[in-house]
């Protein structure tokens, strides 16, 4: 075998041995667990950034020394969570290679977007660190689903992470802004007081939704209806008009999500049927 061949064989086979160590599975084992107001895909907004007000907490597991490691990390403004997509998991949801996002009006190629859907089912997330305590850190700008396995925690280092002058490509540089206002009605604001004193929070998953605009979409659960549009968060829907002069979502009513039918059927719809027999 000449010089020039037995190089080529090497290098073929170093190629080889390359892809082969690049296929081997990895496995991760979540150091705890996030806690958010969030337990729908549908109800977490898109992105940290539009979620400003809304908080939540990691939560590290016990007997691991996570307390020393969590040393320090009270004194940074924002950390990354680096977090599995375990509703996807869970679902059976696999990826395409091309996807069409909620800001964009034609697919784009999956690896140029920030959807969920991926072939390893791995996100990140910027949050704002509240403060330590024990083995809880507690967070703000939250789009984390309750109960995500968290897999490692990262201190958000502003002159290496951030590079104000980055072009944002498709997006034209358009920074998701929470630019259309939420007005309640009487009737809306009373029933979503209603329920949050029963433990159901609907007020941010909605505002988070419609404030950055109340348009339908492919993978948004808006729809147009009869005299207006009606957004689907968990089992319920809200109905709402929209002016567009003002970029004003007017909040109409809420209602279930479930037919008449199955509310006076099931048992297990006890909270519907009590909103139904004051709201009809």
């Amino acid at each position: 075998m000449g010089a020039s061949s037995a190089l080529s064989l090497r290098s073929s086979l170093r190629t080889q041995a390359g892809y082969a160590r690049r296929r081997v599975p990895f496995s991760f084992e979540a150091i705890g667990v996030f806690r958010s107001p969030f337990d729908e895909r549908s109800a977490a907004p898109r992105q940290a950034v539009v979620a400003r007000d809304v908080e939540g907490r990691i939560e590290l597991e016990a007997g691991r020394g996570y307390e020393d490691a969590l040393d320090g990390l009270g004194s940074w403004d924002y950390a990354w969570v680096v977090f599995v997509f375990h509703k996807n998991l869970e679902q059976g949801r696999g990826w395409r290679p091309k996807v069409q996002p909620p800001r964009s009006d034609a697919k784009r190629g999956l690896f140029a977007t920030r959807s969920p859907h991926r072939p390893n089912p791995i996100g990140i997330s910027a949050v704002r660190i509240v403060r330590v305590d024990g083995l809880f850190v507690h967070v703000r700008n939250v789009d984390i689903l309750d109960g995500t396995p968290v897999l490692d925690i990262k201190p958000y280092v502003a002159y290496a992470d951030a590079y104000p002058g980055a072009g944002s490509g498709w997006l034209d540089g358009g920074e998701p802004e929470r630019s259309w206002r939420v007005d309640w009605s009487d009737d809306a604001r009373a029933q979503l007081d209603w329920l949050a004193a029963r433990g159901v929070d609907l007020r941010v998953p909605i505002e988070s939704a419609l404030s950055l605009g109340p348009q339908p979409h492919a993978y948004r659960r808006i729809r147009r209806s009869a005299g207006g549009m009606r957004l689907a968060v968990k089992e319920w829907r809200a109905d709402f008009t929209i002016d567009e002069t003002r970029r004003t979502v007017n909040l109409l009513r809420l209602s279930s999500g479930y037919r008449p039918s199955e509310i006076t059927q099931q048992d297990t719809l006890s909270l519907h049927r009590a909103f139904a027999a004051l709201w009809g």
